[in-house]
């Protein structure tokens, strides 16, 4: 019996930010609302993608809050 191992990897990534009122918990700097796109590949091939908004701190990219479209 042969078995095959395919690669499955997701990425996130930022498509365009400005800026926002707050701060992030952690590191107490400004944070910026962006809209981001999650991206999942099958074989290097991707077949899904997801676009939303999140707010987002600007120095460490913790994500503070999202909105799924």
């Amino acid at each position: 019996m042969v078995c095959f191992c395919f690669l499955v990897d997701q990425k996130i990534v930022v498509r365009r930010s400005k800026a926002a009122a707050g701060m992030c918990s952690r590191c107490r700097r400004s944070a910026r609302v962006a809209d981001m796109q999650t991206v999942t590949r099958f074989c290097y091939i991707p077949f899904y993608w997801k676009s939303w908004k999140a707010i987002v701190c600007s120095l460490c990219g913790n994500i503070l809050r999202s909105y799924h479209k």
